[in-house]
């Protein structure tokens, strides 16, 4: 096992992300197989399948009871789930982590802010193009604050019958009520659209005025998150209602190669082009980036690579630049 692989092991036990420890450990029992190592690569690959048993075996999270799943109509409202993503997985520049920090620390401090009559950060917009990793802070927050993950389903929010809308939104704002975790409003701009547009009637107007209703007058302890790709869509009314407005915005140079050294630690990547690779990954997102450089680690592991070279990885961004 080569120092590279080691430091990806221990790196990836630290943060906790054992997609990526297995991820190494295959590879690391890979290369004993090349080199005629057979009962190590068994003894390796055996224990990554029994560790993967234990964890799908046990609780998300010890010490913490089962998730109880919605159950009547809340069942086609909601989707729940325990994320094990955290912060030190995400490749964020200092300011906006400090953002993101404040948020958690509030939060983990919540009853020394409410004795004081203070109410921590739990109502979060967060703007930004697709891929930015909006969803993924809703995760994030989740795991670190050990609470379920509630995805609202809004295709079962918004119905043909537009009346019936308002009073599902009554439902899930009962629910954050009583059961505390995040509760996040992915594609937002579906129910937040500006009750201006040219398209608008009384109805869609009468649903949003409910949402900024509930959103305002909203006392649960639970943290609700709203996203979305088209912040002009939104209604200015909304954004005084939330307590922080994140904008994510596409990786810089800097990012984009800590994304692509974080995602490919198992392998060689000291051979590669970095500001080639950068300009050509310019105007993907940190999603995208993350793709490609798990498509370049397959090309190197099909052929035999232990080495990351220049033209895997600029092949897989030009792959993603011109997908639709």
């Amino acid at each position: 096992m080569s120092a590279r692989q080691i430091t990806s092991l221990l790196r990836s036990h630290v943060d906790g992300d054992m997609q990526q420890f297995y991820s190494t450990a295959l590879q690391a029992a890979a290369d004993e197989a090349r080199l005629g190592h057979v009962r190590v690569a068994k003894e390796l690959r055996d224990l990554i399948d029994k560790g993967r048993s234990k964890a799908s075996a046990a609780p998300l999270f010890a010490g913490t009871s089962a998730l109880a799943q919605p159950r009547g109509d809340l069942a086609s409202l909601l989707t729940a789930s325990y994320p094990t993503v955290r912060l030190a997985n995400m490749v964020l520049d200092d300011a906006f982590r400090s953002r993101l920090e404040r948020v958690l620390h509030e939060q983990s401090q919540s009853e020394r802010l409410q004795a004081h009559n203070l109410q921590p950060r739990r109502k979060l917009l967060l703007m930004g193009p697709p891929g930015s990793g909006k969803t993924m802070t809703a995760s994030v927050i989740a795991a670190e604050l050990r609470l379920p993950l509630f995805a609202i389903r809004l295709e079962g929010v918004i119905t043909k019958y537009l009346g019936e809308t308002a009073q599902k939104l009554l439902q899930l704002f009962e629910a954050m009520l009583t059961t505390k975790g995040v509760y996040l409003f992915d594609e937002f701009d579906a129910l937040g659209a500006k009750r201006n547009s040219g398209n608008d009637i009384g109805e869609i107007r009468r649903v949003l005025n409910s949402f900024l209703q509930l959103l305002e007058s909203d006392r649960s302890q639970s943290v609700i998150v709203c996203a979305t790709n088209h912040p002009e869509l939104l209604d200015r009314a909304l954004f005084r209602r939330f307590d922080d407005t994140i904008e994510y915005q596409l990786p810089d140079g800097p990012q984009v190669e800590r994304l692509m050294h974080e995602r490919l630690a198992a392998f060689d990547v000291g051979q590669i082009d970095w500001p080639a690779v950068v300009s050509a990954a310019q105007g993907l997102s940190q999603a995208d980036i993350v793709r490609a450089s798990d498509d370049a680690a397959k090309t190197a592991v099909l052929g035999g690579h232990a080495a990351i070279r220049t033209a895997m990885v600029l092949d897989a961004l030009q792959e993603r630049s011109a997908a639709p």
